[in-house]
């Protein structure tokens, strides 16, 4: 069975930080271990526990960094809480080359970057039901404080006011995860579906 069109572009995941884009990707991969690469990025931040440089991402100094940029190694690069993250051209070619299709985790301003290249992904935005259990979940790793809260709930507000200019093919509500993740399993195989609608921000 040949693999649907949109199986053979990029898939551009984006969503507020906490909204389970982790958790989603990991459950993909683990279903199927062969038919998905995903794109590792570069950044300026400190692993946390349990992080592998080159696995989840590929941890640089800020120097080298800014050398990357210079030389034109990022499909698109952005500056969030103070560090830098960045996608470079050559990890989506190793995945494309293996015949995977390609997965990015990008915030909203690598979103705009990336629309101004000739990438031509699938953009999916990942929503969290409601502001208050986005800041529930962010609460709940225990790995935030209550700024560090705050300045990703604001985030979070920015990046859903853009989902709603239309700026994504898609939109899957994390509501229920094991529906959130049918429906992301189904985009990611290359399925169209019917999005989902995002959430008020009056909470």
């Amino acid at each position: 069975m040949s693999p649907l069109p949109d199986f053979l572009r990029p898939l551009v995941m984006s969503g507020p930080s906490g909204v389970g884009k982790s958790t989603l990707l990991t459950r993909l991969f683990a279903e199927f271990p062969d038919k998905f690469g995903f794109s590792v990025s570069h950044t300026t931040r400190l692993p946390r526990p349990g992080e592998v440089h080159g696995k989840h991402y590929y941890f640089v100094s800020r120097e080298e960094f800014l050398r990357l940029i210079d030389e034109g190694a990022f499909i698109e690069h952005a500056q969030f809480s103070g560090n830098f993250y960045g996608t470079s051209f050559m990890t989506v070619r190793e995945v494309s080359g293996a015949g995977r299709r390609c997965i990015l985790d990008i915030e909203a301003q690598g979103v705009r970057q990336i629309k101004k290249t000739n990438l031509d992904p699938v953009y999916l935005f990942v929503s969290p039901p409601s502001l208050t259990s986005l800041r529930t979940r962010l609460q709940g790793r225990g790995t935030e404080t209550e700024a560090s809260v705050a300045k990703r709930l604001a985030t979070a507000l920015k990046e859903i006011d853009y989902a709603k200019e239309g700026a994504h093919d898609l939109v899957v509500v994390n509501d229920d995860l094991q529906r959130a993740y049918d429906l992301f399993k189904r985009v990611a195989l290359g399925e169209r579906i019917d999005s989902d609608k995002l959430p008020p921000l009056d909470d």
